[in-house]
């Protein structure tokens, strides 16, 4: 109880589905609500940046405002601050 798992079969009787023969259709991103498909293409960017080595979407918007803050702020010394 309270885990998920694959129906082994459709109804009591029937024969079992075997989920190795079933092919998904394929999707577009033009087929995602507007919504949805910004969250996937954020994702896939993310993935991708991560791959090579680089800053997610997260890490550049915590970038950018840390850059801000230490503009609006040129009397404090950041320069023994480790960031990352």
């Amino acid at each position: 109880v309270g885990e998920m798992s694959w129906w082994s079969r459709l109804l009591e009787g029937d024969p079992a589905i075997d989920v190795q023969k079933i092919e998904p259709e394929n999707s577009n991103l033009s087929d995602l609500s507007p919504e949805i498909r910004q969250t996937v293409e954020q994702m896939m960017f993310d993935q991708k940046q991560k791959a090579m080595g680089k800053p997610t979407m997260k890490d550049q918007k915590n970038q950018a405002m840390l850059q801000k803050f230490m503009q609006a702020h040129p009397e404090m010394d950041f320069s023994q601050c480790k960031f990352g």
